[in-house]
């Protein structure tokens, strides 16, 4: 029996245990936007210093302003080394009447198919997807009594509360920090059966506008068509930001979007993803959007602009017949490739400002910006991990984008010069951020097996 062979015979015969270690994490109630978590922050930040430190880890927990962060190295493999991201701290459980059990009180359930899933707050996101890389390091230690390369690992307590803290905290460690590779497990499978890496993050600016016409809300029978109404400026604004083909009107905003490279194109086609089924199951069927664009092309290459929320005048219960004082709306950008987001607010607020009438004024707020980062996949640490995962799943791994942002992958790319590899096992009905949240114990285990063979090819 090979090394490898021995490993993954171990991690099988020992689930229970890391289910139970599982268990005990999710126990702890490490809500890190709400200050009343505080203390379960910090105990769920020692729990996995403690834990990593019993595995042979040199491990502890870092304060820093706000949630600690923990860190820990192993170096006792050869070969390329690799930094583990992961983060301790979980969502608000609210609203808690749509739970069906303690949020907190994790437990396995048997679904009527009979397969199993993990029940719990953070089963999923992220601590279910952080234990399943320490226990491929715990059953390699148990095994071999080493590791297959040098192994750091950083586990933040901000990751749902904004991370404002990790930032510093990678700039004044990078030296210790710095690996070759980095790989985080908070994403997904393509499907139950296909894992993935996701190898294409989108960047995000986020805009709010506040306009202004009269300096109070006026009686429309007295005063309407008279005076300049800001619902009726904010609708022309908004409706202006695309056109009849659905490309986004603001000078420059495509500037730094290429066309998708067409061996991607051609990876993406063998994943015959379905758009009707994609927008049947939230009771759609028309795609939006830009026209000639598939929708898999638009959700993981192509920027977007949207409106997240507006309003103005009276919208309680009843009628109001009044001419709001203000209008207002939050829009979002989601960014692709080498666009700059500091180039588009510029451009969106000039864009508002010409279309401002003489009577109005326009104030903006800054939602925060990020770049939008992608991973070459020629690279072989890419290869051999889509091989493990290969290995584990039995299917070809794929190559995919993520429509979304994880700011942490740029972090780490510009403070500590690394590639990401981002390999994770959690499914798409896994209920994240929302009550009855789970994670599948084939992913659990699984998961587990998967890095167990990433750590192995990695140092081939």
């Amino acid at each position: 029996m090979s090394e490898l062979d021995a490993v993954l015979s171990h991690i099988d015969s020992h689930v229970d245990a890391a289910l139970e270690r599982l268990f005990n994490v999710l126990r702890i109630k490490s809500v890190s936007t709400d200050p009343a978590f505080a203390a379960d922050c910090r105990a769920c930040a020692e729990w996995h210093a403690a834990d990593l430190t019993s595995i042979g880890f040199d491990a502890s927990s870092r304060d820093t302003p706000g949630h600690p962060i923990v860190v820990a190295h192993d170096r006792s493999g050869e070969g390329p080394s690799a930094l583990f991201y992961g983060h301790y701290d979980v969502q608000p459980v609210d609203p808690l009447n749509l739970w069906d059990h303690d949020p907190f009180a994790p437990f396995l359930e048997t679904r009527t198919d009979g397969t199993r899933a993990i029940r719990g707050r953070g089963a999923s996101d992220d601590k279910g997807q952080v234990m399943t890389f320490v226990e491929a390091c715990r059953a390699w230690k148990a095994v071999t009594g080493k590791l297959p390369i040098p192994v750091s690992i950083l586990i933040e307590g901000e990751e749902e509360s904004g991370g404002a803290n990790l930032p510093p905290f990678l700039k004044a460690n990078a030296d210790e920090l710095r690996a070759d590779i980095g790989l985080i497990c908070d994403t997904s499978m393509w499907n139950a059966q296909t894992p993935a890496i996701t190898t294409m993050l989108r960047g995000l600016c986020g805009e709010e506008i506040v306009i202004t016409g009269p300096d109070r809300d006026l009686h429309s029978g007295f005063y309407g068509s008279a005076a300049v109404n800001p619902n009726h400026v904010l609708a022309r604004i908004l409706a202006d930001l695309r056109d009849a083909d659905g490309r986004i009107t603001i000078p420059g905003f495509y500037d730094g979007v290429p066309e998708l490279p067409e061996k991607l194109r051609a990876q993406w086609e063998t994943l015959h993803f379905d758009p009707a089924a994609f927008l049947g199951a939230v009771g759609l069927s028309v795609p939006a959007g830009e026209r000639g664009r598939g929708a898999l092309e638009m959700i993981w290459s192509r920027p977007t602009c949207e409106i997240n929320g507006m309003g103005g005048g009276y919208q309680d219960a009843g009628f109001k017949t009044v001419i709001p004082s203000q209008a207002s709306a939050k829009i979002s950008f989601r960014l692709v490739f080498d666009q700059d987001p500091h180039a588009i607010r510029a451009a969106f607020r000039e864009f508002v400002r010409a279309r401002i009438p003489a009577d109005c004024k326009v104030e903006f707020t800054e939602h925060g910006a990020g770049r939008a980062i992608r991973f070459p996949i020629e690279a072989s640490a890419f290869e051999k991990t889509r091989n493990a995962l290969s290995a584990e799943w039995g299917r070809d791994a794929v190559f995919i984008g993520g429509g979304g942002s994880i700011p942490v992958t740029h972090e780490l790319k510009s403070a500590l010069g690394m590639d990401v590899i981002l390999a994770g096992f959690a499914l798409d009905d896994d209920r994240i951020h929302s009550p009855n949240e789970k994670y599948d114990l084939k992913s659990f285990h699984h998961g587990i097996r998967s890095w167990a063979r990433v750590l192995h090819d990695l140092a081939a």
